[in-house]
């Protein structure tokens, strides 16, 4: 009913489900056809549920042309990342990311930017942990038709409105240092990914036992959903590391109740392993399926997305 009261729905059939039950009352209450009613079970919900929806998002980042755009397209990623940060070997100009979001926006059907509805992006009266829930669940909504993510690191807020307004981003992630307030939507212009660096040594070893417990304690409302990515220790930029972090602290944040998507490392060898070990809500490749810096290798796209949603299918299998 919610999904519903976000799309503009003013009013559906409730008829069988009614009839089959054995309190009609009861059974009209659990719709929480009231908005508020649908804000203390999601509140009550939280206070012990751990996500154990599986892995329903898919990213492939780095993407400079609108031919890798469609590939990943066809394939069956839902986000498409484009790189503004000027440090990447994977950085596009302004017309490259136009070219790139044209691209997507055909394939979808769609001649504008895809929106969430005002009610998805409230975050008044619930907890920081429930609003990342609540946000998790539009996206995957709004995500049955690929969006165009712009990649920051750092930059202001005046240029990340200017490339989304140029380009037509439909969302956009921040991989630098600048907070978690910084990734509220009204600053972005849209709502906007926070990534958090896992700190590790070079190997993937060496993560601090406090991780899950200072993430938990530092999210806010202000993002759309948390990205986890491997930070080198000793290396400042952070991401791109082609590194795995370990990925039990992703498994215990959602044990916690936060779904996470989770990058660093991946390629089509292992995302199998990431997906039925710790079911991320979503995942992120990049690097792990080119052929080059910036140039996708169509074949490895198709074996990283095809193997992450049969992996998926089987994780769910018992849930």
């Amino acid at each position: 009913v919610d999904r519903y009261r976000q799309r503009g729905v003013g009013m559906c059939l409730i008829g069988e489900s009614l009839m089959r039950a054995a309190d009609p009352r009861a059974a009209i209450k659990s719709f929480c056809l009231n908005p508020d009613d649908y804000e203390k079970h999601i509140a009550e919900s939280m206070r012990t549920s751990a996500y154990t929806a599986g892995t329903k998002i898919v990213k492939v980042c780095g993407i400079t042309n609108p031919n890798d755009a469609l590939v990943a397209c066809r394939n069956g990623a839902n986000l498409i990342g484009v790189i503004f940060a000027p440090k990447s070997k994977r950085c596009v100009s302004t017309e490259q990311a136009k070219s790139v979001v044209d691209a997507v926006r055909s394939f979808g059907e769609r001649s504008a930017r895809l929106s969430f509805s005002p009610s998805a992006l409230q975050s008044d009266k619930i907890s920081p942990l429930q609003s990342l829930v609540r946000k998790s669940r539009a996206m995957e909504d709004l995500a049955r038709r690929p969006l165009v993510v712009g990649v920051f690191q750092n930059q202001s807020h005046e240029f990340i409105k200017e490339m989304v307004e140029t380009c037509g981003l439909d969302l956009v992630q921040l991989h630098g240092k600048e907070g978690m307030e910084a990734a509220h939507h009204e600053k972005c212009g849209v709502p906007a990914i926070r990534v958090v660096d896992i700190e590790t040594n070079s190997d993937g070893s060496g993560t601090s036992s406090g991780a899950v417990d200072k993430l938990l304690g530092d999210i806010t409302t202000d993002p759309i959903a948390i990205l986890l990515d491997t930070s080198i220790k000793g290396n400042k930029e952070g991401g791109g590391t082609g590194v795995t972090f370990d990925w039990g602290i992703a498994e215990k944040l959602q044990n916690n109740g936060l779904p996470v998507i989770i990058a660093g490392g991946l390629k089509p060898h292992n995302v199998k392993d990431a997906v039925t070990g710790t079911r991320p809500w979503g995942i992120d490749v990049s690097s792990g399926v080119e052929a080059s810096p910036g140039k996708k290798d169509h074949e490895a796209v198709e074996n990283f997305v095809k193997g992450a949603r049969d992996a998926a299918v089987e994780a769910s299998k018992g849930f």
